[in-house]
């Protein structure tokens, strides 16, 4: 089963390194992982997906709160919530092919964002099915080259999904580690 976390980490040079580094080293695939800054200075948000089972679920829970720059960590697969892919194609289109990939492109509610006279390149967002299924339609047109997100996810409701049984890490100040996130376990 995938498993969709939303791990809430300092925005310093290495975490994402370290994160990553995590999953090799516990022989878990990454599915899919975006990463940017949230609503509060200095801190960043990492949607990492994995396909593994209830147990290995919980365990990289566990073993995220180990690393010191991680802050929180939410398995929001279960919580009701609001996950969406991008993706910009570029597909070879002249002439009357330009017309059936401009109709096809507001069937599925997606927007042109640049023309050429050999190409048009799409951007939509929506769920992986979605955009695959946007992309089978266009290949018949000549997909010249694509480009995909990683799934990005959301909680519904006013507060952030919170697992009462995992520990929340305090904040650990600059002066404790003298500015170096680059010690604690992993």
């Amino acid at each position: 089963m995938l498993h969709t976390f939303a791990v809430y980490v300092d925005n310093k040079p290495g975490v994402l390194n370290r994160v990553s580094s995590l999953f090799r080293r516990r022989a878990f695939n990454i599915e899919s992982l975006t990463v940017g800054h949230t609503e509060t200075a200095g801190l960043s948000r990492m949607t990492v997906v994995v396909d593994t089972d209830e147990y290995g679920a919980r365990r990289l829970e566990a073993h995220l709160y180990k690393l010191v720059p991680v802050r929180r960590v939410d398995d929001i697969t279960v919580a009701p919530s609001i996950a969406r892919d991008l993706a910009l194609i570029k597909v070879a289109a002249t002439g009357e092919a330009r017309t059936h990939v401009m109709q096809l492109v507001d069937v599925y509610r997606a927007r042109i964002v640049d023309v050429s006279p050999e190409s048009l390149v799409i951007e939509t967002t929506g769920t992986e099915d979605k955009i695959d299924s946007l992309l089978e339609v266009l290949r018949p047109y000549g997909v010249v080259e694509m480009v995909r997100t990683g799934r990005v996810a959301m909680a519904r409701g006013a507060l952030p999904v919170r697992r009462t049984a995992t520990p929340q890490l305090a904040p650990v100040a600059a002066a404790e580690t003298g500015g170096d996130v680059s010690h604690g376990s992993v």
